[in-house]
């Protein structure tokens, strides 16, 4: 694995300075203009961006990576000016975002798929999870229609028909043939740990925090979501507008090119994979 990331501190003049350029309001000099400040999760995102950072530099644009640990706190410094975009969330997260916080934000271009993982310390595969056994997951409800479509794939569990199934909860389970508990209070941010201290039967943890706690996504987890027309693509994010700066367009140029496709290919092995061609 790459080495990580160093955390980037950053002063709060030089965040200010670089913010009032990320505004499109008037410019200063060019050098300025060139600097772009991405917000992003450490595994894999910021690494991702840490590959990208050359390409984006013969190309004159100075990237500034801002590390985040949760997936709250990079749309609340994106809306607030403090960065220029963010690359942490998939696209059903960014747009229930949007839509509770009446953030003003755009889906610039999908890079990379994280398929998310059933992990169990007690069992082997998911026909071996108990009667009344615990499934743990996020208290993160974007993430809650992904993973229980997930175990509705698996022949887990069945949900109602006619339902939008990326918004669905646990009260649209219709069938429960094991009568499952499913307990959604953990931070995702927290889910590995859960993991390693034996809680619960089976617990489903995002590949970005799976591979921040050392596990491996491709070989760990007891079942894996399937990548095909799957809906939960990791985008760009930037405020509405913003999409056809310079800068914008050349980070995702960049990050959807061969050379940073590839790069996902080799680096994870499967645990993140390239976003499908649009």
């Amino acid at each position: 694995m790459k080495k990580w990331l160093t955390t980037i501190a950053a002063s709060s003049a030089l965040v200010v300075g670089l913010t009032a350029c990320g505004t499109g309001g008037d410019s200063g000099s060019s050098k300025e203009e060139k600097e772009l400040v991405v917000g992003a999760s450490n595994v894999p995102h910021a690494e991702i961006l840490e590959e990208a950072q050359p390409l984006l530099e013969q190309k004159g644009i100075k990237l500034e990576i801002e590390p985040f640990q949760d997936y709250i706190f990079p749309n609340k410094a994106l809306a607030d000016g403090e960065i220029d975009a963010n690359y942490f969330q998939h696209i059903p997260y960014l747009e229930s975002q949007m839509k509770e916080n009446d953030y003003d934000f755009v889906n610039a271009g999908g890079i990379h798929i994280e398929p998310i993982g059933v992990y169990s310390s007690k069992h082997k595969s998911l026909e071996d999870l108990p009667e009344g056994g615990t499934v743990i997951m996020s208290n993160s409800v974007a993430d809650h229609g992904r993973i229980l479509s997930m175990l509705e794939e698996k022949g887990v569990i069945k949900l109602k028909e006619g339902i939008d199934k990326t918004e669905a909860t646990v009260d649209d389970i219709a069938d429960n043939p094991k009568n499952l508990k499913f307990k959604a209070d953990v931070e995702a941010g927290l889910l590995p740990r859960a993991y390693q201290n034996n809680e619960g039967d089976a617990i489903l943890i995002n590949a970005n925090y799976a591979l921040d706690a050392g596990l491996d996504p491709a070989k760990d987890p007891i079942a894996v979501e399937s990548p095909e027309n799957n809906p939960y693509v990791n985008v760009i994010a930037t405020r509405k507008g913003d999409e056809d700066r310079e800068e914008i367009k050349a980070l995702v140029e960049v990050l959807q090119s061969k050379e940073i496709q590839d790069f996902i290919k080799e680096e994870y092995k499967g645990a993140v994979l390239p976003a499908p061609k649009q």
